[in-house]
């Protein structure tokens, strides 16, 4: 029972801010128009019950008029009956997309804000593969709850209409047991409670292992997509290395796990199977053997036999709701905890964001960054770096360096924000914009406008603004492909690929910009033509960045370097300056 209340719980945090938020006059229009058509099928059904006792004693009686005649009603019936149901399935859709674009917007929103996405994976959170809840479980979500809702609404409709007709069809039945005798009133309703009852305790027992099969088997499919994609996006370096092999191995092996869930699920469900479908078939005769003897005795005729079999068959599938639905259930329940564990990840990891130690204050003088008193550390706590103070003033260049592994880069994820571990403060100047460029630029599928822009929006930049920057950095070949989609990332060299990043910085004319080897596939005559490019475009821009080669020292006003003593954290080092670059 605990875990039923839990799981109602669970769904009433999905579901209901959609009805509360700005969707939900029409969601709410929408539900309303839906329940309707439910109510106006059931009440159909019932009118189709009462008009099987008049049609088959019509029949019974050889009466050919009033057959005509009902058969002329059951048209109308059944035209009204078609017409809820397809309304049914229109207006259902329609609440379901609209549902879903809200919750897949309020989703994403969450995930992309103030870098959750990127702390998540740092934290290798329990939220595995967001974007199948995203994409997958939303839909799945959505669509089962208003499939299950509007199931359970009809059982209940039904029962309530037909337990009534059943009651009064039912009498009583006498009996006498150890010399007493007994009378039990409307004995059918009871009779089809007790089947439907031992049947869904059956099928509970049967099948409850389907639920955490069908988490499994949805992350282990998940799994072995995200492999797949990993293979298809770093194609060239496993083809240069002929990793095919392994790659071969490792993904069987991936998919093993969904071979070998995917059997246990076969074997729970055909034992479910073999169960449902057995009480199913009994259901088309079990009415028939508690109504028969009243109809073989002459107490009913053969119409209110058809009546009272019908309305039983109705009494207890409502009863069986949880029989027929049970697969349905158990998918539902896995996607139900999947989306909760996805949400209690993003705001668990919001909430540590909100606490975070690395506070961005306003700068307090006229440096755009600086930082102070700042201590790195790694996911599992150990201190990785302590920087005392660094500032970067505007228009000045200062090279970061230090051994592989130091954690140059994880400072400069730190100064950016969005590294999560170790506490210190980095003063920004109010309205100052940091623009930070690793080492592997990101390049959004879609047009190369799109792509340059980034993460600006599509507008934000003329054609001729566009084209010249492209030529600035040394694409001019490209100047012209603005509005062609194609996949850039495979289509541009690395070279290239770090050039149309340094195009984005002239673009954006950044307070303070940050390069994590931001040039490290280009040459060095290359490098350097990049490094002067920047000190002529952007004057006033305080400049940070990593880099290993020695070429690089002539190209910034500063050098500091991290160092590290013994087993303790790295510290900040500030060198003699460096020559300024002709």
């Amino acid at each position: 029972m605990r875990a039923i209340s839990s799981l109602l719980a669970d769904v009433w945090r999905l579901s209901i801010p959609y009805f509360r938020g700005e969707d939900r006059w029409r969601g709410g229009a929408l539900l309303a128009a839906i329940i309707a058509l439910e109510v106006a099928w059931v009440y159909v059904i019932v009118l189709i019950n009462q008009w099987n006792a008049v049609f088959y004693n019509a029949i019974q009686e050889k009466d050919y008029a009033a057959f005509v005649h009902q058969l002329w009603i059951f048209t109308f019936y059944a035209a009204v009956a078609i017409g809820v149901g397809v309304y049914q399935v229109y207006l259902r859709q329609w609440l379901e997309i609209r549902w879903r674009n809200w919750m897949t917007d309020k989703y994403l929103t969450a995930w992309l804000a103030d870098e959750t996405h990127y702390r998540m994976r740092l934290k290798g959170d329990e939220a595995d593969n967001p974007d199948q809840r995203i994409a997958e479980d939303i839909r799945s979500y959505i669509a089962q709850t208003i499939g299950l809702f509007l199931g359970l609404l009809n059982s209940i409709m039904t029962l309530a209409s037909f337990a009534v007709i059943l009651w009064g069809l039912s009498g009583d039945f006498a009996f006498n047991l150890f010399g007493a005798d007994w009378d039990i009133p409307g004995y059918l309703v009871w009779a089809a409670f007790a089947y439907a009852a031992l049947g869904t305790l059956i099928a509970h027992l049967i099948g409850r292992v389907l639920i955490k099969l069908n988490y499994d088997q949805q992350r282990y499919e998940a799994n072995y997509r995200v492999d797949l994609v990993r293979v298809r996006e770093n194609g060239e370096q496993i083809a240069l290395m002929q990793g095919g092999p392994v790659e071969r191995a490792r993904l069987l092996s991936r998919f093993s796990h969904v071979v070998h869930n995917y059997w246990g699920i076969m074997i729970a469900q055909k034992r479910l199977t073999w169960f449902t479908s057995g009480y199913g078939q009994l259901s088309v005769i079990f009415p028939f053997v508690v109504v028969a003897p009243a109809y073989f005795t002459g107490a009913i005729p053969f119409g209110q036999l058809m009546q009272t079999s019908q309305a039983f068959g109705q009494v207890q599938g409502s009863f069986s709701f949880f029989i027929n639905a049970y697969t349905t259930l158990a998918e539902w329940k896995s996607v139900v905890d999947r989306l909760v564990g996805f949400e209690r990840s993003v705001q668990k990891t919001q909430a540590e964001a909100l606490r975070s130690a690395f506070r961005r204050v306003p700068a307090s003088g006229p440096a755009p960054l600086a930082v102070s008193a700042m201590e790195v550390r790694l996911p599992d706590g150990r201190a990785l770096l302590d920087v005392a103070a660094l500032e970067l003033v505007r228009g000045e260049r200062v090279l970061l360096s230090g051994p592989s592994g130091s954690g140059k880069s994880t400072l400069l994820r730190a100064i950016a924000g969005i590294w999560p571990h170790g506490h210190g403060e980095v003063e920004v100047v109010p309205g100052a914009r940091v623009l930070t460029l690793p080492q592997r630029p990101y390049l959004p599928v879609g047009t190369l406008r799109g792509a340059l822009a980034y993460p600006d929006p599509l507008e934000a930049y003329d054609d001729e603004t566009l084209r010249e920057a492209l030529e600035a950095v040394g694409l001019p070949g490209l100047a012209g492909r603005l509005d062609e989609s194609a996949p850039w990332a495979t289509i541009l060299s690395g070279g290239e690929q770090q050039r149309l990043a340094v195009a984005r910085a002239l673009l954006v004319k950044p307070d303070v910009l940050l390069l994590d080897e931001a040039t490290s596939a280009l040459d060095e005559a290359s490098e350097g033509a990049l490094y002067l490019l920047l000190r002529a475009r952007l004057p006033q821009t305080a400049l940070l960045s990593i880099g290993h080669r020695s070429t690089l020292i002539g190209l910034h006003e500063r050098q500091v370097t991290l160092a590290r003593e013994g087993e303790g954290p790295a510290r900040l080092v500030d060198l003699s300056p460096a020559p300024v670059a002709a």
